[in-house]
């Protein structure tokens, strides 16, 4: 049986593999054998457990941040962002950040906003108290 967190951590690693445009066979060419395809698989099903530094390689190898593949936990707090407060601001910044995150994430799920992204959207509102709150 799958775990939760090894099912979202499988489709986070599935994700990142196809922005890159590769198959399952493709990873274990450009990796000249280094990540066999079926155990990539094995990670992206949850069947098999993932070192930290298989992790690491993995995410160095997709060229993202080892931390946009680990799943969100529900013990780290959120961010809301409260849309109101963002409409009267009467610029189109934020909507122009959600179209770069839409188009860098173009093969993967480019409508999810990340907490990370969250954090990059009060940043740019310049004022976390007015905007956005620390709850989900």
């Amino acid at each position: 049986m799958v775990d939760k967190f090894s099912a979202s951590l499988g489709a986070r690693l599935r994700t990142a593999r196809r922005q890159r445009g590769w198959s399952l066979g493709e990873v274990e060419s450009n990796t000249v054998g280094e990540f066999k395809a079926s155990v990539v698989g094995a990670y992206e099903r949850g069947e098999r457990a993932l070192s930290v530094q298989r992790l690491v390689r993995l995410a160095e190898i997709y060229a993202v941040p080892p931390a946009d593949l680990l799943p969100l936990t529900g013990s780290s707090p959120g961010a809301v962002i409260d849309l109101d407060a963002v409409a009267t601001r009467g610029d189109d910044i934020i909507d122009r950040f959600l179209a770069a995150i839409q188009f860098l994430r173009r093969d993967g799920s480019p409508n999810e906003v990340r907490y990370a992204d969250k954090a990059v959207i009060a940043s740019l509102l310049e004022s976390t108290a007015d905007a956005v709150s620390g709850t989900d």
